[in-house]
């Protein structure tokens, strides 16, 4: 009996998250002045979206190459220094901690202007792979933390007993500990993925070539029209085709994403 009251809440709060997402969908194809789609139900905001400036292919193929170095970048430095944090034993390991998770009490707005000269002096300023770098560095003290009670819900006898075997740590890592904590990666890797798909200010700041720019400033460039009115059909297609990957990516890993956060949780 009390689990009809909780499914009706929750599925009541389902509808209410999904509503905005549900207008903007249909929005995006019905009749609106001012928009491609005048008359009739259709998809020329669509169209409009997909022809803006060099196309809105370049703009998903430049979003997805950022996601996926972000991805990468982050899984690969948080894997270590999680497993660092909680596998070894060494003078201010917990000082060493607290101070990176500290980077996320910095408003990161503030961090753009000093990253963009430094990226500029390296020659990564209105890059990709700048920008990539750059959200990485957001990313990391979550991702650190996320692996550290990843690693320390693992027993530590697989370790210890991989050691004794003759595997040095990080072959232990690859072998034994690495399939141990893949929820606590998958989750890494999402929160990562969803952060770099989304952004605006960042590559608002350090990405001047419109030809370079991800799918949420092309999106918000393309809106405006003549005298500065806005193009809501073609905003509205453009946040659902900003947000169908992010869906897909949720459903398909929800169940690794609720064990990783789970995965400290239980520990001991």
């Amino acid at each position: 009996m009390l689990r009809t009251p909780s499914r009706v809440l929750t599925g009541a709060l389902a509808l209410l998250f999904l509503f905005p997402l549900l207008w903007a969908a249909v929005a995006s194809v019905s009749p609106q002045g001012g928009t491609a789609q005048t008359n009739g139900w259709g998809f020329a905001n669509y169209v409009t979206l997909a022809h803006y400036q060099a196309g809105i292919g370049r703009y998903v193929l430049n979003s997805t190459a950022v996601s996926l170095m972000t991805v990468l970048f982050t899984l690969s430095v948080s894997l270590l220094g999680g497993y660092a944090f909680a596998m070894f034993r060494f003078p201010g390991r917990n000082a060493l901690f607290l101070v990176t998770l500290a980077i996320l009490m910095v408003p990161y707005a503030t961090l753009l202007i000093p990253l963009y000269v430094l990226l500029n002096n390296l020659g990564l300023q209105n890059s990709l792979v700048g920008l990539a770098l750059v959200l990485t560095m957001f990313q990391l003290p979550f991702a650190v933390f996320m692996m550290r009670i990843s690693f320390e819900s693992v027993p530590g006898e697989l370790r210890e007993s991989a050691l004794v075997d003759g595997c040095g740590s990080f072959r232990a890592l690859l072998h034994i500990l690495l399939p141990a904590v893949r929820p606590g990666l998958v989750t890494v890797g999402m929160f990562a993925f969803l952060a770099a798909w989304n952004d605006f200010i960042t590559p608002l700041v350090l990405i001047s070539d419109s030809a370079k720019a991800p799918l949420p400033l092309a999106v918000a460039n393309m809106r405006q029209q003549v005298m500065g009115i806005v193009d809501y059909g073609a905003t509205e297609a453009g946040v659902v085709v900003l947000a169908l990957p992010c869906i897909v990516l949720f459903l398909a890993l929800q169940r690794h994403y609720v064990r990783g956060f789970m995965s400290g949780a239980l520990k001991g």
